[in-house]
């Protein structure tokens, strides 16, 4: 108990992530006393968030858990509930479908995400509410706070910064920050 106490002292409620000067694929994302780089969606942030339209929500959305892959990545130190991603893990992004913008399991043949990529954008890859707990048909889907490419390059609409940086925010969040897009 006393634990959990010290724990939830050492959180934050809330994430501000900022639009950088200048670029609109880029944002600056405010934890605490921290501010680090982040890439955002390839078409910038959009209050009418769509389905593949490669923007970042306006919103604040949030963290509900995140997934961890086990074999790549060792010893993370958050209050956030976490599971370890297995090659079968699958997420949901065709809007017709009952599963749309939920968890699956391989096999399945409607359009999804894999969870366990090849390029370790996900080997930390945090859920945001946006459109799971209350689903709304092409409003997006597989909306993330995962690791970044090299070089900064845009997401399809999620937000990215670097393992390192990672790494130092995962402390600080819990089931409840709200990561707020300005």
């Amino acid at each position: 108990m006393e634990k959990t106490r010290r724990e939830a002292r050492r959180t934050v409620s809330t994430i501000v992530v900022r639009p950088a000067p200048g670029k609109k694929m880029r944002a600056l994302v405010q934890v605490g006393p921290l501010t680090v780089p982040a890439a955002i969606g390839r078409s910038g942030r959009s209050i009418l968030k769509r389905e593949g339209d490669g923007a970042t929500p306006i919103a604040g959305m949030k963290l509900l858990h995140g997934f961890t892959r086990a074999d790549r990545i060792r010893s993370l130190k958050t209050a956030l509930p976490m599971r370890r991603i297995r090659k079968d893990m699958l997420w949901c992004d065709q809007p017709d479908n009952p599963n749309y913008n939920r968890l699956v399991k391989a096999p399945f043949k409607p359009s999804h995400e894999e969870l366990q990529r090849g390029d370790g954008l996900y080997d930390i890859c945090l859920v945001l509410d946006w459109n799971v707990n209350s689903r709304r048909r092409h409003r997006g889907s597989a909306i993330f706070f995962h690791l970044i490419r090299p070089g900064y390059e845009p997401t399809a609409g999620c937000v990215a910064v670097d393992l390192r940086d990672m790494r130092r925010i995962l402390p600080l969040l819990r089931k409840g920050t709200i990561v707020r897009v300005v």
